[in-house]
């Protein structure tokens, strides 16, 4: 195991501060796809009209769920809609997403999810058959998980001015004493760990909706992560589990973007390590994407002390959502809010946050 966690970080580290990358001017009069991809468009419109406009501590947070106090009792909140097209595709649906999604957010505060919400806005014209299909896959969906849909709503707009059934969930989920799971508590000395294979759900919805053939049946990772959660809770005495995040809307490099921005520490990939499904990585070279930026709905991200590494990575690697878990690299007192990999060919590059989206749709 020794050896998994060796970086080969010895020697002087690039010098990456101050570094500086021109970007394409992003002053938009109106909203464009790329503002919902969970990039830089993304957070410059939380930054500049949302925050603004709802400002205050709980929302300061910026974590996938927010953690409030009520009555005494910590309790983690979250809400989500789901655009996906199409609606239907290998190893899941709009429904699934919709549960799992809202269920994973909580779980990444270490908060046990226990009711959501789920609201439909149809399509005049779609048919009742597939609003049938949809809901119970919602209601599936929400027993594997071990919540309940305690309230809904069902809303109607226009043919053409929708794209069949979209959905939206909020869930709520109790949190157990002493676990603080934030953004913020990323630490150098930190290893980063992955629970498996990346870009999988963005790669298996990309196939379908544009009739993509791979040679190979691609099926969505989407997945409820309550359980993998509370394995690594189980070993992992509660000071020294200290991010987890689901790689979502952005991928991966969102997602550790957001957390080196959080932190304000650096964080360096062995790109190697990071676990590519061949079928993933062939269909992003044949579509010109990067697995980094690719989403996924069933894997996420951990920063963990180098202490107590080993354990988490054994109970994850023990657990079926977590078998093909690995770590990808460490958290760093250099380059600070800055994501770099190490290539195999002994090169470093920027791992920047995405501008818009790569895949458009596919959550």
């Amino acid at each position: 195991m020794a050896d998994l966690l060796d970086f080969g970080t010895t020697g002087p580290a690039p010098d990456f501060d101050g570094w500086s990358c021109p970007l394409p001017l992003r002053d938009q009069p109106r909203i464009v796809l790329g503002h919902g991809g969970g990039g830089v468009l993304s957070a410059e419109l939380v930054q500049h009209i949302f925050a603004p406009a709802y400002g205050n501590p709980v929302l300061d947070q910026l974590g996938d769920a927010a953690t409030v106090t009520l009555g005494g009792a910590r309790l983690a909140f979250s809400t989500d809609s789901y655009v996906v097209r199409p609606l239907f595709f290998p190893g899941g649906s709009i429904g699934d997403l919709a549960v799992n999604g809202t269920v994973n957010d909580l779980a990444m505060t270490g908060a046990r999810a226990a009711y959501l919400s789920c609201g439909f806005i149809l399509e005049e014209g779609v048919e009742t058959s597939v609003v049938a299909r949809v809901a119970q896959a919602v209601g599936a969906a929400a027993r594997a998980a071990g919540v309940e849909i305690a309230t809904g709503d069902t809303k109607v707009v226009e043919s053409g001015h929708g794209d069949g059934i979209y959905l939206n969930t909020a869930g709520i989920g109790l949190i157990p004493a002493g676990v603080d799971l934030r953004p913020q508590r990323a630490r150098p000395g930190d290893v980063v760990i992955v629970s498996g294979d990346i870009g999988v759900h963005g790669v298996a919805v990309m196939s379908v909706r544009e009739g993509l053939e791979f040679g190979v049946d691609i099926r969505s990772d989407c997945a409820a992560l309550g359980g993998l959660v509370q394995a690594m809770l189980d070993v992992t005495p509660t000071p020294d589990l200290h991010v987890l995040r689901d790689p979502t809307r952005g991928g991966l490099a969102a997602a550790l973007n957001e957390i080196a921005s959080a932190a304000g520490v650096g964080v360096v990939l062995q790109e190697r390590s990071i676990p590519v499904p061949a079928p993933v990585a062939n269909a992003c070279a044949i579509l010109g994407l990067d697995p980094l930026y690719v989403a996924n709905e069933g894997k996420l991200v951990a920063f963990v002390p180098r202490a107590g590494a080993e354990r988490v990575l054994a109970a994850m690697r023990a657990h079926p959502l977590g078998a093909g878990s690995a770590v990808i690299g460490e958290c760093v007192d250099e380059h600070h809010g800055m994501v770099v990999a190490r290539t195999g060919l002994g090169g470093t590059r920027v791992v920047d946050l995405p501008i818009g989206e790569q895949l458009p749709r596919i959550c």
